[in-house]
């Protein structure tokens, strides 16, 4: 197993230290989409998607009007996954997998550009894209984005525990060493992606928590803007509250075997960029 990290749509909101918690209120922030891609003997996976090329060459129908105004999104065809993918060498018909935190248009955006890949995704994130929650949530996934087709699996069972984690284990043609790790909270499906790489564990979190100030324990924290944010977009609140809680002991407690990170934070995506293993 070989695992990069790749930022696959850079978006520039207003608001700087407001949003990304760093340099002045009057700067444009610095938001990511971080994936991983593995590469392994059978093909590669891809943990995320990012914006996706479509949203290169039409991006009001791709991501929203709003989405588009708000978060001034980098439409750049060099940071989309397939792109990217290809650079390293490969096709993209070689994404065998993709495996996805939540279904929202940052992290679905690019699952078009793999029809032929299997997306694997919790059972509840995809009962609330097809309606079967409420018409809210439904409202939040960009149906341009789903129009090919996906190679749908999805899990509702739990396996074993990972470090005091439920975990959905045994993904179809997946090694054991990816796992879903539920996470409900920011929308009612929303995991986590554990990859065990050998010489330590990573763990996907996506929008789970948007700065990592919120994980320490003795001082949480984290700028106004994301904590707006996050509590306007989030469909169970409790649930959200007690991940970050269990989150912040995971890494406290184990923070020498697993390695935590978010979507959206340039700062833990700046930290591990260059970081192969």
């Amino acid at each position: 197993m070989r695992v990069h990290h790749l930022n696959c749509g850079t978006m520039r909101p207003l608001g700087g230290r407001l949003v990304d918690g760093t340099g002045s209120i009057f700067r444009r922030a610095e938001l990511v989409c971080h994936c991983l891609l593995i590469e392994l003997d059978a093909g590669l996976v891809l943990v995320e998607t990012g914006l996706g090329e479509q949203a290169v060459h039409r991006p009001e129908e791709w991501l929203g009007r709003r989405f588009v105004r708000r978060n001034n999104p980098v439409l750049d065809l060099t940071q989309t996954a397939a792109h990217q993918i290809e650079a390293l060498g490969y096709r993209r018909e070689d994404v065998r997998d993709i495996v996805l935190t939540h279904l929202d248009l940052d992290h679905a955006g690019g699952i078009a550009d793999f029809p032929h890949a299997r997306v694997h995704v919790h059972a509840e994130e995809l009962n609330a894209l097809q309606g079967g929650h409420t018409q809210e949530e439904r409202l939040r996934y960009r149906e341009p984005q789903f129009r090919h087709g996906p190679r749908w699996e999805s899990y509702a069972d739990t396996g074993e525990s990972w470090f005091g984690f439920d975990a959905v284990r045994e993904l179809t043609g997946l090694p054991p060493e990816i796992l879903l790790i539920p996470l409900a909270g920011h929308t009612r499906g929303h995991t986590g992606v554990a990859v065990d790489t050998g010489s330590g564990w990573l763990l996907s979190a996506g929008d789970s928590y948007f700065h990592p100030g919120v994980l320490d324990l003795v001082r949480p924290h984290q700028p106004i803007g994301t904590a707006l944010f996050e509590r306007k977009v989030q469909i169970l609140p409790a649930a959200r509250i007690e991940n970050q809680r269990r989150m912040g002991e995971l890494v406290r407690d184990h923070g020498d075997e697993v390695t935590v990170f978010s979507a959206h934070s340039s700062i833990e995506f700046h930290a591990l960029e260059q970081v192969v293993v």
